[in-house]
């Protein structure tokens, strides 16, 4: 994956045509009929026939990719990203707050125009939620909302095509001398392992992941420190997170333990960027630095120390951390931490990447870009 500007499974997601509504379709963009729609550009700029877009709203972040495929991969050429905490209280209430709605159509709204501005059509778009939307009671309430406030359709997909996307997303960083990954997305409601095979090689285009098994976890950053506290986490608390995480991991461990010989871990997920960004000193955060970035276990662990040693102020003031994330880092680290107990590989890949590339990867392949099937 190339980029060209920095970041600022399932059924459709589009709306209705009239007042610039995106058309409903079944997958990647065709109609019930079998043809694909046709719509006018608007704004859109050079190129825009091959332009795609993917957007990821999870219980914390709201994440859009806008890419055009290239001979090997795909060059993004739009971004987007804001903590919106569209999941915060849903863990107590089951439902999803007015003013987490509030902030979630503010910031599809700038998605939405950038996406017309690029001229992305129906055809080409993926608008996903995950684990906030699946968990409340008025998820689907909250979809209409958004259709009608932002002229956008949801796509709500369960924890399995979660795991997929991940996966999809990531393949590029497998080892090719390894013999296997467990790759881990740690989210804001949700966590999810995947324990993949060396991915399958392809003419063109990025590698296809070999999934050899799946979990979903339902604890994120977010519901764990509302339940445990993210500003104050002394060690008996952090202690009881990691405790209760390694409880829902158990059994997936169980089943893909196995020989781990030649395996290396693979994460995906602001807990484990954060670290790497740590780890490296960056008194800016620098994705190029970050994703691909190989750390220990001794690293991760030193890591983990530093964070456990500073208080709320000082997470506050990293520059890899920041304001908004000071007090749910400690809980990712936990769920890392539980992982790692059960997979001690000695290795771990960053990655600045997921499900939106995975999404990308996924309908560039289905429209046979890269001359596959």
């Amino acid at each position: 994956m190339k980029e060209e500007a920095p970041p600022s499974g399932g059924l459709g997601q589009n709306g209705r045509q009239r007042r610039g509504r995106w058309p409903r379709r079944t997958p990647y963009g065709l109609r019930r009929d079998g043809r694909r729609w046709h719509e006018a550009p608007g704004l859109a700029d050079e190129g825009a026939e091959h332009t795609y877009a993917a957007l990821d709203l999870g219980t914390n972040n709201c994440r859009l990719l806008i890419a055009r495929p290239t001979a090997d991969g795909f060059r993004v050429v739009d971004a987007f990203s804001r903590i919106i905490r569209l999941g915060e209280g849903v863990a107590a209430s089951r439902r999803i707050s007015e003013a987490a709605i509030k902030r979630a159509v503010e910031a599809l709204l700038v998605c939405r125009d950038k996406m017309r501005a690029r001229g992305v059509t129906s055809a080409r778009a993926r608008l996903i939620a995950t684990q906030a939307c699946r968990a409340a009671e008025n998820g689907e309430e909250f979809r209409a909302r958004v259709a009608e406030q932002a002229d956008l359709e949801l796509e709500i997909v369960d924890s399995a095509t979660e795991a997929r996307l991940a996966a999809a997303g990531c393949t590029e960083l497998f080892d090719p001398a390894a013999t296997g990954v467990i790759l881990f997305d740690i989210g804001g409601g949700s966590s999810e392992l995947v324990r993949l095979g060396p991915p399958n090689g392809v003419s063109r285009g990025p590698p296809l992941p070999d999934i050899a098994g799946w979990a979903s976890l339902p604890v994120g950053v977010v519901t764990l420190a509302e339940r445990y506290g993210g500003t104050v986490v002394p060690r008996e608390i952090y202690d009881a997170m990691v405790e209760e995480v390694a409880g829902l991991v158990q059994a997936f461990a169980q089943a893909h333990r196995g020989d781990l010989a030649g395996y290396h871990m693979l994460g995906t997920s602001g807990t484990v960027t954060t670290i790497a960004g740590v780890f490296l000193k960056l008194k800016r955060y620098d994705r190029r630095r970050v994703d691909g970035c190989w750390l220990s276990h001794e690293d991760v662990s030193g890591v983990v120390a530093q964070l456990m040693a500073m208080n709320f102020d000082e997470r506050a003031a990293n520059p890899c951390i920041g304001a908004e994330r000071a007090d749910l880092v400690l809980a990712g680290c936990a769920i890392l931490d539980a992982i790692r107990q059960f997979f001690p590989c000695g290795r771990l890949r960053v990655a600045d990447r997921g499900l939106r590339e995975g999404m990308l990867v996924e309908m560039m392949r289905a429209d046979g870009v890269w001359g596959e099937a």
